[in-house]
């Protein structure tokens, strides 16, 4: 979520010419990890969960993806948009992580 959140903070400064390009590719990559992390959980399977676990990690490299190429357009610097990819790196690693405890334990 704190990674959601920051994307609509970063976005919001955004031209207003990018409301239907990254800006809303952004936010909806980055909304989406948490999304499907929710959805999966609420699943009765843990094949179900993992499997929305790993739709969450494709969402999250959409959202890394995303954030390169609007450094790249120069929408953003890089060093407004390191935080963030620490952020994305981190969750990936707890996604990962999750994803090998769950398969573990079946």
């Amino acid at each position: 979520m704190n990674l959601a959140e920051a994307t609509y903070r970063l976005t919001a400064r955004f031209p207003k010419g990018e409301a239907y390009g990254l800006t809303a590719q952004l936010r909806r990559s980055g909304s989406s990890v948490p999304a499907n992390i929710a959805e999966g959980y609420g699943r009765d399977s843990k094949g179900a969960y993992v499997q929305h676990l790993r739709i969450a990690q494709g969402s999250l490299k959409e959202f890394e993806t995303h954030l390169l190429l609007a450094e790249r357009v120069e929408l953003v610097d890089q060093a407004v948009i390191a935080p963030l990819l620490a952020k994305a790196e981190t969750v990936g690693k707890m996604l990962r992580s999750l994803i090998r405890s769950i398969e573990r334990s079946e």
